[in-house]
């Protein structure tokens, strides 16, 4: 290989890495947003503060979710309409608009409205951003990619981790609103995804798929040596000529019956995410752990293993996704998780006040989170960004984000007013029931996707349904 050509490659990974770190942006705001409320709540519910109750404290936390839902399911379609890179730029204004407005908000039900209008950047971004780097990447490095933006979700719920612990612990006390602190940190990475997103080219799938086959070649030759990216091109065009079937993106295009089961397998992946209770920890982190014995700094320095764990674990998860099955992850997965949630319910009940419950829970904390952390979450996004077909990409990655979101909703509304109810272990025992539902699903229904190039999943979807017609005739 001559010196050109090898500098050449190094400039196509170069510029992968570039869309990579500045798009992944998206999934640390992600990451800092649903993750800072953990610190900031105890403050922020404080009498000569908002005055919270377990029902606003629901409502404050959860109206972020509830507004991803449909960040997710409308950002979708936005990005098929308009781009993944332009509608991504847009994101980031939204991103920092909403930052100061939870920053500022004088009262419980301006937060809530506000947290609504950044669930709608946060659930859009969980949409786009997935897209965007599976659409970048070529099919072996799609895996290593796409759970980069999990990486950056876990790094920013670390951040806000950390943050919320050294405002909390050296300011807490002495500080008024010391809350507010902790959310305007979040519009800085907000100004970065946005004047980063600027010098990053658009998907060649969409351009492709929107006639502008030139930009398409111009911006795949950027991220890909010559030869391979004129064959890539070709695939995409051939896989656009197929899609007869859907000639414009619409809801009524996921009704086409293979497409349709694409999406109720979505569906299903999404919620045995979310049905974890992965968010109780993220968000109420401080308060189990409080609930558990700890004082609330000690609640807030513990809660800092939570974001560590996470971290290490999604690159354990990362470097696991090129070596094992997509299917086999996500079983081993969902076992660790529902048997550390079966225990945390058992330690709560038999280590009820004693001075090792504190330090037991957090020990079950973050091992249901190097789970969920190293397998689960990884898998979930990766299979979202790549299971559809090109031309409903947008919209069936929002559908079914939009039913995680939901469920994320619920469990972040409910948890507060479950833990006030019934305290600590039962609520931990339903997230362990949950679990063993999961578990089952995965064994029965889910695919393997690992090693298949986006076009060829597509292919593997049609013909599942043709075999199926094939053993129905036969019968």
């Amino acid at each position: 290989m001559s010196s050109q050509a090898i500098e050449k490659k190094h400039d196509h990974k170069k510029a992968l890495k570039k869309i990579t770190i500045i798009s992944t942006f998206g999934g640390l705001l992600f990451g800092y947003d649903t993750g800072v409320i953990n610190g900031a709540l105890p403050y922020m519910a404080r009498p000569d503060e908002l005055n919270l109750t377990p029902v606003t404290e629901g409502l404050v936390t959860s109206s972020l979710l509830f507004g991803a839902a449909f960040g997710a399911v409308f950002g979708g379609r936005l990005a098929d309409r308009f781009g993944r890179r332009k509608m991504i730029l847009n994101l980031a204004f939204l991103f920092f608009l909403a930052a100061i407005g939870c920053t500022v908000a004088p009262s419980a039900g301006i937060m809530v409205f506000v947290r609504f209008l950044l669930g709608l950047a946060v659930g859009a971004a969980s949409v786009m951003v997935p897209a965007f780097l599976a659409e970048m990447s070529p099919a072996e490095r799609r895996g290593r990619m796409v759970t980069q933006n999990e990486l950056m979700i876990v790094t920013g719920q670390l951040l806000a981790f950390v943050f919320n612990a050294i405002l909390g612990t050296a300011f807490g006390e002495e500080v008024a609103h010391i809350w507010r602190y902790m959310l305007v940190i979040a519009s800085l990475p907000a100004v970065i995804l946005w004047f980063g997103m600027l010098t990053v080219p658009e998907s060649p799938r969409w351009l492709a798929s929107n006639g502008k086959v030139g930009d398409a070649l111009r911006v795949l030759k950027e991220i890909r040596e010559q030869s391979r990216a004129e064959a890539e091109l070709k695939e995409i065009q051939d896989n656009i000529a197929q899609e007869t079937e859907i000639k414009q993106a619409t809801f009524s295009d996921l009704n086409v019956p293979w497409v349709r089961r694409i999406v109720l397998i979505g569906i299903g992946i999404a919620i045995v995410q979310q049905i974890t209770g992965v968010n109780s920890i993220m968000y109420y982190g401080t308060q189990i752990l409080q609930q558990s014995g700890f004082s609330t700094d000690a609640a807030l320095v513990g809660n800092i293993a939570n974001g560590v764990i996470s971290v290490l674990a999604t690159f354990v998860g990362i470097w696991l996704l090129g070596k094992v099955g997509r299917r086999p992850m996500l079983a081993v997965g969902l076992i660790g998780t529902t048997t550390a949630l079966t225990l945390i319910g058992i330690f709560s009940l038999v280590l009820e006040g004693s001075a090792a419950l504190p330090y037991a829970v957090l020990g079950m904390t973050v091992t249901f989170l190097a789970f969920q952390q190293g397998a689960i979450s990884p898998v979930t996004w990766l299979m979202l960004s790549e299971i559809f077909p090109l031309k409903l990409r947008g919209i069936g990655m929002g559908v079914t984000v939009f039913c995680l979101w939901i469920t994320n909703f619920l469990v972040g509304f409910s948890f507060p007013i479950l833990l006030s109810a019934v305290g600590l272990s039962a609520t931990f025992f339903i997230f362990a029931v949950l679990g063993i539902g999961a578990i089952i699903f995965v064994n029965k229904f889910l695919p393997e996707t690992k090693g298949k190039s986006l076009e060829q999943l597509e292919a593997y979807f049609r013909d599942h349904k043709k075999s199926e017609t094939v053993k129905v005739s036969n019968q």
